[in-house]
């Protein structure tokens, strides 16, 4: 488990079986896996399949799930290693909610998450979820 922003974490599919109990909430963002959550975590689960290209109708979703819990205690968004999926929708939070840059957000993630590679064609995935919510 890796803590990207106070309030955000990646983790893998171990850490979404067994969150510490600090976390509140939980995304589970891997097509081919699910779990029964603990029931003092706020839980949802968007599939995501894995080395895919970044899907906006996706990141939109999980967007509007993590927009109202991220800031009201710690999230933790986990896919299989906590490495592509899992990244690639924290990154586009950060980018289109908190309104950092790509190139910031992505210097970010690789430092506090080496190792990390976030899905094929993210940062134009990120930009169509920004013109869709501009237009919302």
């Amino acid at each position: 488990m890796h803590l990207i922003t106070d309030h955000l974490l990646v983790g893998s599919f171990d850490d979404a079986q067994r969150p510490p109990e600090v976390i509140g909430s939980l995304l589970l963002v891997a097509e081919e896996l699910s779990v029964i959550p603990a029931a003092r975590v706020d839980y949802h689960r968007i599939p995501f399949r894995e080395f895919a290209k970044a899907d906006p109708i996706k990141l939109m979703e999980a967007l509007q799930w993590l927009q109202p819990r991220v800031p009201k205690g710690l999230t933790l968004v986990c896919c299989r290693a906590g490495m592509g999926r899992s990244v690639s929708v924290v990154m586009a939070y950060l980018c289109c909610i908190e309104g950092r840059t790509y190139e910031e957000v992505l210097k970010l993630v690789m430092a506090r998450r080496p190792g990390a590679m976030p899905l094929p064609n993210l940062q134009v995935a990120i930009e169509q979820v920004r013109h869709l919510r501009h237009a919302a």
